[in-house]
């Protein structure tokens, strides 16, 4: 034998293995009621899972590596099919043997290719075909625009939109449908699949309604390290108490006998609330309003007197009319306390009376959870922007320790996202609001999302709504993104298997407020092996290419992070206003990454850079 294959060492590391297959089988031999409720087909996934399970429970990185300098497998990419590698690698180590080794335990024949269709088929029962040269599907949350605009929906499933998501949480029914509609005529224009997932909103813990901030436009103007203006802003003139007329657009409400007067080049001046004078030119005159472009900056209150001027003289007089209070923040500093309450009281910030301070008070979407917080517990506002402890803990209201913000201070405002990592919440995942909205799902979808999933309790009362309503043709896609969610995925994936198809998403944001941002590399990582294990296909979320999806161009680092996505089975984007260049653009990038990475395996293909003259000389 050569010396690499020491007697003593092959004979230890075969048992070592032999180690492993006993406590995978011991664990499936103690979780068989768990895996009889598993329909039969999908029982051997349920297997797979313990035993990846029972592998994971031990450390056997000293194992890997000496397996490894022996030429053998490492053991470490055998999520799809854990007995079949602990078998080969068993088998091998027995061959090696200068004399005939103890049998390793028995189980079940499994050789390596049936865990990896299974994760195919399962994809593709859920998702839907593959139809582009890549294998991973893409994803699109769609905006409110969806239901109006076709020619948005169409450009998307050209582009490679292969599913469809609709959240609930946004719109309403109506909206929804139109969406719907957009969707499967898209589809059959393009002659392409799209599926369609109804997200439930679930029991988002949100910030409520904050006092109303002042009546006041504000409009600035941009300019360059001079000073000098690079662009003026344009200003939408409307009739009082009429709606704006785009998003984003300052606009200003004066009375109807001004704008009847108006014609384009003429100047509407005042005075503003800093007592500086100012004038905008109309640039545009319709039925509707007019629009007018202004080359200063200033602030406006309802009831300010404003005039419109042609060739010098006055030819109208009118006032300011109703401005809509703006949306109000309440600004946190670090040490400072603040006061979470149930949704009846406005929240409003901090008040120093008489050398007193009040602490700010913020509402919550949800009080009922109060009752399941003990101080000491984190919580975190606005996606971890804000950071605190309780200190008094109710069940009426909590005090809160402010001990993070941005330099400066943290702006808090209304319908901000609230996290509790450390807290057990008791709240059910399927809301009243969702059951009210599953009629819909049931009759439009293809696929139904479950959000905030923190246990098997969740899953099961999913399952009874959706077969009481006979809904059996809805696949379902449960979402991680609570510390509990994911501290439970192993029985979340076992109750999941009794009811196929599912999928899980990686709600990578609420997630790594939970879990700690430096603690989501690892933890993504975690959730696919364990979902591979499962034969579950993932799906990545949460700001994949944001930066290309809002401005038009990738950062570096998401670059990389959409190569990342390429492991999981879907890729989901969100709205903005260059989705459409985002899909192609991911397109491209898992084209690209097919050929270098399948899980965590990388693939060897012909690389071009090692064709240099270099590689011809000497």
């Amino acid at each position: 034998m050569p010396a690499r294959f020491d007697a003593d060492l092959v004979t230890r590391l075969h048992r070592e293995v032999g180690d492993l297959k006993r406590d995978a089988l011991s664990l499936e031999a103690a979780s068989a009621a768990t895996l009889d409720v598993i329909p039969a087909e999908h029982r051997e996934s349920g297997r797979n899972l313990l035993h990846y399970l029972a592998l994971r429970r031990h450390d056997i990185r000293q194992l890997q590596i000496e397996l490894s300098h022996l030429g053998l497998s490492s053991l470490g990419r055998l999520e799809a099919h854990v007995m079949a590698g602990l078998s080969s690698v068993s088998a091998t180590l027995s061959r090696l043997a200068p004399s005939r080794l103890p049998t390793s335990p028995p189980a079940a024949p499994e050789n390596f290719q049936d865990g990896d269709a299974r994760l195919r088929n399962n994809a593709l029962a859920l998702f839907g075909p593959q139809q582009r040269e890549y294998a991973v599907r893409v994803m699109v949350t769609l905006p409110s625009a969806a239901g109006t605009d076709y020619e948005l929906v169409r450009e998307l499933v050209r582009a490679g939109m292969d599913v469809a998501r609709i959240n609930t949480a946004h719109d309403d029914e109506a909206t929804w449908a139109a969406m719907v509609v957009n969707i499967r005529k898209a589809a059959q224009d393009v002659g392409r699949s799209c599926r369609i997932l109804v997200d439930l909103a679930g029991p988002k813990l949100r910030t409520g309604t904050l006092a109303p901030g002042p009546r006041v436009l504000r409009v600035a103007v941009s300019r360059d390290e001079r000073g000098q203006v690079t662009r003026p802003t344009t200003v939408a003139l409307v009739p009082n108490r009429a709606p704006a007329p785009s998003e984003g657009e300052p606009t200003l409400p004066v009375a109807s006998l001004l704008l009847s007067e108006a014609q384009p080049g003429d100047f509407l001046t005042f005075t503003d609330l800093a007592g500086r004078s100012r004038e905008l030119r109309l640039v545009e005159v319709s039925l509707h309003g007019a629009r007018a472009v202004a080359y200063q900056g200033f602030y406006l209150e309802p009831g300010m007197p404003l005039e419109l001027q042609r060739n010098g003289k006055t030819i109208a007089m009118g006032v300011v009319g109703d401005i809509p209070a703006r949306v109000a923040s309440i600004l946190l500093q670090q040490g400072e306390m603040l006061v979470l309450t149930g949704p009846d009281v406005p929240g409003e910030g901090a008040v120093q009376n008489e050398g007193v301070r009040t602490p700010a008070h913020v509402p919550c979407s949800l009080p009922e959870v109060m009752a399941d917080v003990v101080p000491g517990e984190r919580i975190f506002f606005d996606d971890g922007k804000i950071a605190g402890i309780v200190r008094q803990a109710s069940a009426t209201q909590l005090g809160i320790e402010i001990l993070r913000t941005r330099p400066g201070g943290g702006k808090l405002g209304p319908d901000k996202g609230i996290n509790l990592p450390d807290t057990r919440i008791n709240l059910p995942a399927l809301t009243e609001e969702d059951k009210s909205a599953l009629p819909f799902v049931i009759q439009h979808a293809d696929i139904v999302g479950m959000s905030f999933v923190r246990g098997a309790d969740d899953i099961l009362a999913l399952h009874e709504e959706l077969a009481r309503r006979h809904a059996g043709h809805l696949g379902i896609v449960l979402k991680i993104e609570t510390k509990q969610g994911f501290e439970n995925l192993p029985e979340i994936l076992l109750t999941g298997l009794r009811r196929p198809p599912i999928g899980v998403m990686v709600a990578r944001g609420d997630l790594g407020v939970e879990l700690g941002f430096e603690r989501m590399a690892e933890v993504q990582e975690q959730i696919l092996w364990l979902c591979e294990a499962a034969h579950v296909p993932v799906v990545w979320a949460t700001q994949v290419l944001e930066t290309l999806n809002k401005k038009g161009m990738p950062t570096r680092g998401e670059v990389t992070d959409a190569a990342m996505s390429a492991r999981a089975e879907c890729v989901m984007l969100n709205k903005g206003p260059h989705v459409v260049k985002t899909v192609q653009f991911l397109g491209d990038i898992l084209l690209r990454m097919q050929d270098h990475h399948h899980k965590k395996t990388a693939m060897l293909r012909k690389l071009k850079v090692s064709e240099g003259r270099w590689a011809h000389d000497g």
